[in-house]
C-alpha cells in the first residue's frame, strides 16, 4: 500500500486547452488493461524534455531526443507500458520509429513531430503489431478530460495512479497546469526512474520552457530515491499548448515555474510514497553545508543506504548507521565532531556522538510514524538541501524477485 497516497479524484484533474489524451488496450504484457496512451497537442505547442543519463538509454529515449533536436511544433506523444524497448539495439530503434510513423499517419503530422516513450521489461522486443492495432482506439478516445485514465495507462508496478492539477494567475489570465507520472521502483536522481508528463495551456517561448523543465526536474524528480537504481527510460516532458494566456514577462514565467515545480514535486513525492514495498515516507534534509553539492551528497548517502532504510522499516533508531552514511558521503574535510542529527524534532546526536538527553524510545516513536524527517546538520556553512525517500521492506524484494514472472 502506498504511504498516505490514494488515486486522484478525476474531478480534481483540470483539462488543459490544446491537449487531448486517448487510451487503449494493446495487450503489450497482459490483456484487458490500459497500456497505450496517445497525447495530441494543438498546432504551435512548445515541448521540452529531460531524459535519463543512463548510457544504456532505451530506443524511445534516443528517438525522442532526436526528434526534439530536429523539429519544432511537436504534435503528439505516444506511451506504452509493459515493454521498455531498452537493450534492443537497432531493431528497437526501428520499432520505436514504426510506432511514430503509425501515429503520424493517424494524426496527419510529420514523424519527427511524434515523441515515443516506453516503460516495462528491458531487453524484450517491442510488440509493434499490437501497438499499431490499438492506435485507432486511442485516437477515437482522444479527449481533453482523460487525465485520470491516462495516469492509469502508464502504470507498471505502481499501486495507484499519480496525477495533479493546479491553476496559476498570469498577467493575461489564468493558466492551467496538469501532470501525470509513473514510477515505484528503480528510482534514483538523474533522473528518477519514471515517466512524467506535465502540460499547461500557457503560451511559453521554447527557450523559456526548456529552462522551466530543467528547473522543475531539478527540484522534484531529481530529489527522490527509492532504491538508488537509475533506469534506461526515465523521461520528463513539459508541454505548453499555447491555447491559453501568454507567459510574457519574467513575473509570469516565475509564477508558471512555481506551479510547474509544485505539480512536479507532488508527482515526484507520490512516486516515493508508492515505492515498491514502501511503508514509510521519509524526508531527508541536510543543513549547514558549504554548498548545495555536499548537502545533496550527505542526504543521498542517508537515503540510498540499505542499512539505514531497513532500520527505518523496522522502526529501529540505529543511529550508528545514519552517522556512518554521513561519514561515507565523500566529504574529505568533514569534521564529524561538529555534526548534529535529528529524528523529527528530537536531537539524537550532538557534536558527532549520542546526545546525553536522548532516549531510545524517543527515536522509536519518531520512526514508527508513516512519515518523518531525518535532519543532518553539518555546521560548516549556509547551504541546505532536501530529498525524499522510503524504507526498504520485505515486499520490495518480493516484488523485484518476481518482476518478470
Amino acid at each position: 500500500m502506498a504511504v498516505n497516497l490514494s488515486s486522484p479524484d478525476p474531478k480534481t484533474l483540470l483539462p488543459v486547452a490544446g491537449v487531448e489524451l486517448g487510451v487503449a488496450m494493446a495487450g503489450v504484457k497482459q490483456a484487458d488493461r490500459r497500456d497505450l496512451l496517445l497525447i495530441r497537442l494543438a498546432p504551435g505547442a512548445s515541448v521540452a524534455g529531460v531524459f535519463t543519463r543512463n548510457r544504456f538509454c532505451a530506443a524511445p529515449v534516443i528517438l525522442a531526443r532526436r526528434h526534439l533536436a530536429e523539429a519544432r511544433g511537436m504534435r503528439a506523444l505516444v506511451v506504452n507500458t509493459g515493454n521498455a524497448n531498452a537493450g534492443t539495439g537497432d531493431d528497437g530503434l526501428a520499432r520505436a520509429g514504426s510506432v511514430c510513423e503509425g501515429v503520424a499517419k493517424a494524426l496527419g503530422c510529420a514523424v519527427q513531430q511524434v515523441l515515443p516513450f516506453s516503460t516495462g521489461v528491458i531487453m524484450e522486443p517491442l510488440p509493434i503489431e499490437r501497438l499499431l492495432a490499438a492506435l485507432p482506439a486511442a485516437v477515437t478516445d482522444l479527449r481533453a478530460e482523460n487525465w485520470a485514465f491516462a495516469a492509469e495507462a502508464i502504470m507498471t508496478t505502481d499501486t495507484v495512479a499519480k496525477a495533479v492539477s493546479r491553476r496559476v494567475r498570469l498577467a493575461a489570465g489564468e493558466a492551467t497546469v496538469t501532470g501525470i507520472a509513473k514510477g515505484a521502483g528503480m528510482i534514483r536522481p538523474d533522473m528518477a526512474t519514471m515517466l512524467g508528463f506535465v502540460a499547461t495551456d500557457a503560451r511559453v517561448p521554447q527557450e523559456a520552457l526548456e529552462r522551466l523543465a530543467l528547473e522543475a526536474a531539478g527540484r522534484s524528480f531529481n530529489r527522490i530515491t527509492v532504491d538508488g537504481d537509475t533506469s534506461t527510460n526515465d523521461s520528463f516532458v513539459v508541454m505548453a499548448s499555447g491555447a491559453g494566456p501568454a507567459a510574457a514577462t519574467d513575473l509570469d514565467l516565475a509564477a508558471l515555474g512555481g506551479a510547474l515545480n509544485e505539480v512536479s514535486t507532488l508527482l515526484a513525492q507520490a512516486i516515493v510514497r508508492d515505492g515498491e514495498g514502501a511503508t514509510k515516507f521519509i524526508t531527508v534534509r541536510c543543513e549547514g553545508g558549504l554548498n548545495s553539492d555536499e548537502c545533496l551528497r550527505v542526504a543521498y548517502a542517508i537515503a540510498h543506504s540499505p542499512l539505514v532504510k531497513t532500520a527505518f522499516f523496522a522502526s529501529d533508531p540505529n543511529l550508528g548507521r545514519i552517522l556512518a552514511a554521513i561519514g561515507n558521503a565523500g566529504i574529505a574535510d568533514l569534521d564529524a565532531g561538529k555534526v548534529d542529527l535529528y529524528l523529527d524534532d528530537v536531537l539524537v546526536a550532538s557534536k558527532g556522538s549520542r546526545h546525553p538527553a536522548y532516549r531510545e524510545e524517543q527515536g522509536q516513536a519518531a520512526l514508527r510514524k508513516a512519515e518523518f524527517t531525518v535532519r543532518a546538520v553539518l555546521n560548516r556553512g549556509p547551504a541546505s538541501e532536501t530529498v525524499w525517500t522510503c524504507d526498504l521492506s520485505f515486499d520490495y524484494v518480493k516484488i523485484n524477485a518476481a518482476y518478470r514472472t
